[in-house]
């Protein structure tokens, strides 16, 4: 299996990184995702292109959550809905990370 060149592997790494950093300050994840949508059509590696593909839908289905959230606080469940938000986040970025030092694809 085609794991793409050392470039593709170091800035899917970048990525990562920037998404683990991005509940800290925000700004990190959203240069991750600029550069997720850069990167995903420029390699021919499926294993990279589906890291990319994770990130992405990590991240704009995390924003509409945080969205979401953000408007339930009205009624006071938001704050339970973050609580998860946080975990499934954390989840995504770790199993994405574990799965990338395996060098296994990741699901579509």
């Amino acid at each position: 299996m085609d794991h793409g060149t050392d470039t593709d592997r170091n800035t899917l790494l970048i990525a990562y990184v920037l998404y683990a950093l991005g509940p800290f300050n925000g700004l990190t994840a959203i240069a991750g995702v600029i550069i997720n949508h850069i990167k995903i059509n420029d390699t021919s590696s499926e294993f990279v292109r589906s890291h990319h593909s994770w990130l992405l839908r990590t991240f704009w289905w995390g924003l509409l959550w945080s969205i979401i959230s953000t408007v339930l606080m009205i009624v006071g469940v938001g704050f339970l809905i973050y609580g998860v938000l946080a975990i499934w986040y954390i989840y995504r970025v770790v199993r994405g990370l574990i799965n990338y030092a395996d060098r296994k694809t990741m699901p579509r």
